[in-house]
């Protein structure tokens, strides 16, 4: 069975507005924090989210497109990748 959890990495320059305007996009597909860590350093943002939504008929494809799409609006690089292959893709 597949995981309905999603790692969300959100890093770029700085700027107001980039949690607000992820955290809409998520609100909009149902998608809900489970866990977050963000910092800036020397003006780069840097956030991690573990998200999970529980719709048996939600898109990811439509999510990743959308989040990506906003992520080009604000100037950051969004990425969003099921827990199970982000845990894979990084296994020691």
């Amino acid at each position: 069975m597949t995981s309905n959890r999603y790692v969300i990495t959100v890093i770029g320059t700085d700027r107001v507005g980039i949690v607000a305007s992820i955290t809409k996009v998520m609100a909009d597909f149902n998608v809900n924090i489970v866990d977050i860590s963000q910092t800036t350093m020397s003006g780069l943002f840097t956030m991690i989210m573990l998200a999970e939504n529980l719709d048996e008929d939600f898109d990811l494809l439509s999510f990743q497109k959308a989040m990506d799409e906003e992520g080009k609006n604000l100037g950051v690089e969004v990425k969003v990748q099921n827990e199970d292959v982000f845990r894979y893709m990084h296994r020691i």
